[in-house]
């Protein structure tokens, strides 16, 4: 059974990606933070907090890619379909986490 202080950090947790829009690399830093703070109290929060980071890597490799393509011209059309699509997942993993489901992100690698 998941608290809801632990959907409430979960929460936070995938959308914390949402900070690399402030901040150089914030997509990154901000939940490795929050996942270091709190992922020895639980075990929901430690496995959101790297599926979370599994996914801003594979994010941001997917931007870098799309980013280099986009000198052949094909990077126009992927770099807008790869940020609505992040955010999406997020928006979506976010609700799950608030109903204290363990979510997985599709398309990504899990390195963590």
């Amino acid at each position: 059974m998941v608290t809801q202080e632990e959907r409430s950090w979960g929460v936070l947790l995938h959308l914390s990606g949402l900070a690399g829009l402030v901040f150089p690399f914030g997509n990154l830093i901000a939940p490795l933070v929050l996942w270091l703070i709190r992922k020895d109290r639980s075990t929901f929060l430690d496995d959101q907090g790297r599926e979370v980071l599994n996914f801003q890597i594979a994010f941001s490799i997917y931007l870098i890619l799309s980013a280099i393509l986009v000198f052949v011209l094909v990077g126009f059309v992927l770099l807008p379909v790869i940020v609505i699509t992040g955010l999406v997942l997020m928006i979506i993993a976010a609700v799950r986490a608030n109903e204290g489901t363990w979510y997985r992100y599709p398309l990504i690698f899990r390195v963590l």
